[in-house]
């Protein structure tokens, strides 16, 4: 029989704790001050085989004044994008905080200003979220529209790309509005390619099955990922069915990226904040 060491127990307890201390100081200090450029290239069934790639920088959840997000950090998204010239900026919503621990409000046309220098060919669109919304809508859309952004709120817009026509619908938020996505898909012609702008991804089930592909943010990627646990906390009514990446539904496609700064708890694990440039093409 193996004697009892206490010595070895300690030792195994005190491990284990700084263990957890190192995770708790990553996902506290560290995580949520980082900024990851992901490259995502999906092959769509209804993407028009004469049109070429189209690169779009995907960009969620600024939250201005979250912890690690400050008026700063918005130039370095802004630089981190326009080097690498997509053909086309969205930007998902929730430029506003409201209810993060450690956050301060920054006005939205202090955001507005920081996202001006944003330069793509077909422009730079916006939807906004339930924090916007919950703060000042039609001050965040105005400071936004005021800085050259496109903002769309159960709108389409027509752009062309490669010489084709190519669709912007950007919906209402989900949470504290009534997005209509039959309504504002409504005046494209049916053979015509449509990508969705929306800040909550709850709407897809809603979406009408022409749409080539949905964009959203909202979940934050729930934030935290255990290993072999999942994603404890995701705030959406599917829980982690659209908490973060590619998902297909039926032949529909949907995109939530898991957007920049965080919300309620400033904490990130295996999560980190992310710009996607997001490549569209034919399968």
């Amino acid at each position: 029989m193996t004697a009892f060491r206490p010595r070895s127990l300690v030792i195994g307890v005190v491990g284990l704790l700084a263990l957890c201390l190192g995770l708790a100081g990553w996902a506290v200090l560290i995580e949520p001050g980082r900024l990851v450029v992901k490259e995502v290239e999906l092959s769509l069934p209804s993407w028009p085989r004469e049109m070429p790639p189209l690169t779009i920088a995907v960009v969620a959840d600024l939250h201005t004044g979250a912890p690690h997000v400050g008026p700063e950090k918005l130039d370095r998204v802004v630089t981190l994008v326009n080097q690498r010239r997509p053909d086309l900026v969205v930007l998902l919503g929730d430029f506003i905080v409201h209810g993060v621990i450690g956050g301060r409000r920054v006005e939205p046309e202090v955001t507005a200003a920081r996202l001006q220098p944003l330069r793509a060919p077909l422009g730079v669109f916006a939807v906004l979220g339930n924090h916007d919304w919950w703060y000042d809508g039609p001050r965040v859309a105005s400071a936004l529209r005021a800085a050259g952004i496109v903002v769309l709120d159960d709108e389409a817009a027509r752009l062309r790309h490669g010489g084709h026509p190519l669709w912007l619908v950007g919906l209402a938020d989900f949470d504290t509005r009534t997005p209509d996505p039959a309504r504002a898909t409504s005046a494209v012609p049916p053979a015509e390619p449509i990508i969705v702008l929306t800040h909550n991804p709850d709407v897809f089930p809603l979406m009408p099955a022409r749409v080539a592909i949905t964009l959203a943010g909202h979940t934050h990627g729930g934030q935290v990922y255990i290993p072999l646990v999942g994603r404890p906390i995701v705030p959406s009514r599917y829980g982690e069915r659209y908490a973060i990446g590619h998902v297909e539904e039926g032949g529909r496609h949907l995109f939530v990226t898991s957007g920049i700064a965080t919300s309620i708890i400033p904490v990130r694990f295996l999560v980190p904040p992310e710009i996607v440039m997001l490549v569209l093409k034919p399968a």
